[in-house]
């Protein structure tokens, strides 16, 4: 029963998250969305390896949900855009993929390969900014996000991962994108 509820839960997520999230006034996600990328990435951004994405715009998008950020690195900082940008390079995916791919439950690549995670645009750019996610260790995270993120990653792997039982007997895994 708890496996069941999990599964409904996971595959209905973005369904269920995206009008709330729509209420979020955009430039408090646009805080929430450079505050947290500062904590992941302060090393990277210290050690200057965000200088490939000088003057260009990488749009993130979580399709299901009908997100989307433009972040760029300019004057040796992050940016999030306060108005829609041509973007070099998009990444786009869905909820609980981007999940799984933050709590390392899943590659980027395998995604990619399966079309579950799209890189349009700048072929290169798009390389940089996936081994720079690739190059992250979680462990520079506070404690309680690494946690968070962690049981989030596995909660949803869980649910996506619960073979459903159907009337006619036949069985069939919960995940479906």
């Amino acid at each position: 029963m708890i496996n069941k509820i999990r599964s409904q839960l996971v595959q209905n997520a973005a369904s269920i998250l995206r009008s709330p999230v729509h209420f979020i006034p955009q430039f408090v996600q646009k805080k929430a969305l450079l505050d947290s990328m500062l904590m992941v990435f302060r090393e990277a951004i210290d050690d200057g390896d965000f200088a490939f994405l000088t003057d260009k715009w990488l749009k993130v998008e979580i399709r299901d949900m009908n997100l989307h950020w433009f972040i760029s690195y300019q004057n040796d900082r992050l940016l999030v855009a306060n108005k829609e940008v041509t973007e070099d390079v998009r990444f786009s995916g869905n909820l609980n993929d981007l999940v799984l791919i933050a709590g390392r439950k899943e590659d980027p690549d395998t995604l990619f390969f399966q079309r579950r995670l799209l890189i349009e645009g700048d072929t290169e750019l798009g390389l940089e900014v996936k081994n720079l996610m690739d190059s992250i260790d979680l462990e520079q995270l506070p404690k309680p996000m690494q946690i968070l993120l962690q049981q989030l990653a596995e909660f949803v792997h869980k649910g996506l991962s619960v073979p459903i039982a159907r009337s006619n007997n036949e069985v069939v895994h919960a995940y479906s994108n």
